[in-house]
């Protein structure tokens, strides 16, 4: 492996890297790939627009929703959280009154909340916001490369290496729009890691040395990920996701969320207060690994990730003989 901090050839892969991550989200904005985790990227976002005072509009139907109005008070913003139920629709109308009533530095909002495989759609809320000239944030962690994204309207918009894109977790990707910017050069943020600014040039260095290992691994993933053709991509998805579901009907398996609301990158099937003995089950006698799902339904949903590599309907099939054997 080059050294990140010397040596050109780490520069032209990770320039590469980041035109490829323009294809899939589908943006002329500019994307930056900063080493950590995901979380990394939602916590960044917050760090390098909000200031102290700042009224954050947070909508939310779920877990990381609500995260990113923790994030806002840990930064000094001052959050809105327009809530939904779990699983549920986000609130338009509550978005509108919250716009209506208030004037946003900012606005926040989960495309895929993974804990309960719900899908949002975001182009009303993205276009409400655009009308009263507020800058957006997306958490699209858990559907970046499984399923188009929202690139209208969209200020910042997060992504991870190890989701759908099946590459080693330890990379947050980052779209940038000229506006958002724009906005983080005018709160001059004061940390580092959280800072994005030092990312908007790397020419010269990076802000710290960079995870050469994980940019390769996932150099390759987008390779392969661009070379099967996001179309193709985003139908096997599909194929997977709906077969789960089919299957799962089968066993009798209430899905989460409305099925209109299903992510295809995710299944959310609801088994209340026996998620967890199924999971440890079924990692056990079947070496399949299912997550349950998080807070308070923690041991009410079992989650199938048919994401990337293993969005494939003879992966989906291994899980799902596995789990009727369990249920039965």
């Amino acid at each position: 492996m080059p050294n990140p901090d010397v040596e050109q050839e780490f520069v032209d892969r990770y320039d590469d890297v980041c035109a490829k991550l323009q294809r899939v989200y589908d943006t002329d904005d500019d994307v930056v790939v900063v080493g950590g985790e995901g979380i990394l990227g939602l916590e960044a976002a917050i760090a390098s627009t909000v200031a102290p005072g700042d009224e954050v509009l947070c909508v939310s139907n779920g877990l990381y929703g609500d995260g990113f109005a923790e994030f806002v008070e840990q930064y000094g913003g001052e959050p809105t959280l327009v809530d939904a139920d779990s699983g549920g629709p986000l609130d338009l109308a509550g978005v509108e009154a919250a716009l209506e009533a208030g004037a946003y530095e900012l606005a926040t909002m989960v495309h895929c909340e993974t804990p309960t495989g719900c899908l949002n759609a975001l182009d009303p809320v993205l276009e409400r916001c655009a009308d009263h000239g507020v800058p957006t944030v997306v958490d699209a962690v858990s559907s970046l490369g499984g399923t188009p994204v929202p690139s209208e309207h969209v200020d910042v918009s997060l992504g991870a290496s190890q989701k759908a894109f099946s590459s080693p977790p330890g990379l947050t990707t980052v779209a940038v729009s000229d506006r958002a910017w724009e906005l983080v050069e005018r709160r001059d943020p004061q940390t580092l890691y959280t800072n994005l600014l030092p990312w908007r040039d790397t020419d010269e260095r990076f802000p710290y040395t960079h995870l050469v290992a994980n940019v390769a691994a996932l150099d390759e993933s987008l390779s392969l990920l661009l070379e099967e053709g996001l179309e193709s991509v985003y139908e096997r998805h599909e194929r997977a996701a709906a077969h789960c579901r089919e299957r799962g009907a089968d066993l009798g398996l209430e899905l989460y969320p409305d099925p209109e609301r299903s992510a295809p990158t995710v299944t959310a099937f609801h088994l209340p207060g026996e998620a967890a003995a199924v999971q440890r089950e079924l990692a056990e006698d079947h070496d399949v690994v299912l997550a349950t799902g998080l807070g308070d339904l923690a041991d009410d949903i079992l989650r199938v990730g048919h994401m990337g590599y293993n969005a494939e309907v003879e992966k989906v099939d291994r899980v799902m003989d596995a789990l009727a054997t369990v249920l039965s």
